[in-house]
């Protein structure tokens, strides 16, 4: 132990790095890479590797495999590191074959993989639960075999997760509409390992370096699309930006001991609207959207009672969203400003000015506002421009 270190950071130093894991889609993937293999080349792919979005080219060993009367199953056996996960162990199946002349790429959901019920969701109403990220990842390895074999890309794709119903009941997948089983998610294809103290920790650490750096702007995104749409919006170094997570209470008792100038909080609709309700913890098991809350905002913007009673029957937040999209009401402006209010009372300081951006699904800036603390009505237009 040097002289600096205490015995808590002996023992934060000595504790190994949580594991890694991977998502349903990635398994997803590798399985319908190998099976589709086996359909035009006549062989499994065992171990199987797969291109990430990041780049990144993990192998994965097959647990399944079958080909019979044209149709191929391979399944892999999800390991999620480190991560609580409810899908950790379990099987992610692929069943491909060849489709008819230009049918395309076609998703199905097999057993335990939920249908989508309720508009709102990132996938249509009647499709698969197969996030767009997966299938993007799927069809990306299906077009570069077939163009490989010189066949044309028509390949119908079931995933399937035996006993994935009893686990989606374990979800928010029965109340988000979303019936008969899991959905296929991921947008990196890596399960970073859930850990609020690890988490907290890291987070700490960043607003000390960009202190210690002269940082006076700090922006705190749940994630890594609401970040993006930041650095776009935003000249700011990189030292600036936290990877706040759900972890808004987590960052924001730590500001209140270590200020800076000006917070920026940036994430999506669902997140920012629970921030604006006063919760701390953003995560999906440990807070949620009221939705009739929202809808009770939207009426005081200037809903009619018909979309304000949509409002409340809609499947998520996002499902609020697109309503008030349809009818040209600035509902994300609103609850950013809610939120911005919400922030500047939980720190307890005025010389801290806070700005809120909402990022929608496809990225784009859907709300935003400003509480001004210290900053000068010129200061605060250049904030948000």
């Amino acid at each position: 132990m040097t002289p600096s270190q205490g015995p808590s950071d002996a023992r934060h130093a000595e504790r190994p790095p949580l594991r890694r894991g991977w998502t349903t889609g990635a398994c997803a993937t590798a399985a319908t890479r190998s099976a589709l293999h086996r359909l035009l080349y006549g062989e499994f792919l065992d171990p199987v590797s797969i291109t990430l979005p990041g780049g990144q080219t993990p192998s994965f060993a097959l647990e399944r495999a079958r080909c019979e009367n044209g149709q191929a199953r391979a399944g892999i056996i999800k390991d999620a590191g480190d991560d609580p996960d409810v899908t950790h162990g379990a099987t992610i199946m692929s069943e491909v074959y060849l489709g008819a002349p230009d049918s395309g790429i076609l998703f199905r959901a097999g057993q335990g993989v939920g249908t989508v019920t309720r508009p709102g969701l990132p996938v249509g109403v009647g499709e698969a639960a197969i996030n767009p990220v997966p299938r993007s990842m799927m069809e990306k390895e299906v077009r570069q075999l077939c163009a490989a074999a010189g066949v044309p890309a028509d390949v119908t794709i079931t995933i399937s997760v035996p006993g994935g119903e009893e686990l989606a009941r374990r979800t928010w997948n029965p109340r988000l509409g979303i019936v008969g089983g899991l959905s296929i998610l991921g947008t990196t294809g890596i399960v970073i390992p859930y850990s609020c103290s690890a988490w907290i920790h890291s987070i700490h650490s960043g607003i000390d370096v960009a202190r210690a750096s002269g940082i006076s702007h700090l922006v705190g995104a749940t994630g890594e699309r609401s970040e993006t749409a930041a650095r776009r919006l935003l000249n700011l170094p990189p030292e600036s930006y936290i990877d706040m997570g759900d972890f808004a209470g987590g960052m924001l008792k730590y500001l209140q001991r270590h200020p800076v100038k000006r917070l920026t909080i940036a994430g999506g609709f669902a997140k920012m609207s629970k921030l604006a309700g006063g919760a701390m913890d953003l995560h999906s098991a440990r807070s949620q959207v009221d939705l009739d809350g929202l809808a009770a905002q939207m009426a005081a913007i200037g809903a009619t009672p018909d979309i304000v009673r949509s409002c409340r029957a809609a499947a998520s937040a996002n499902g609020v969203l697109l309503l008030a999209e349809k009818n040209s009401l600035a509902i994300g402006d609103h609850i950013a400003r809610l939120a911005a209010q919400k922030v500047h009372a939980m720190l307890k300081r005025t010389e801290t000015d806070v700005s809120i951006l909402i990022v929608n699904r496809k990225g784009a800036i859907v709300g935003r506002a400003l509480y001004e603390g210290a900053l000068t009505v010129a200061e605060a237009l250049q904030a948000l421009t």
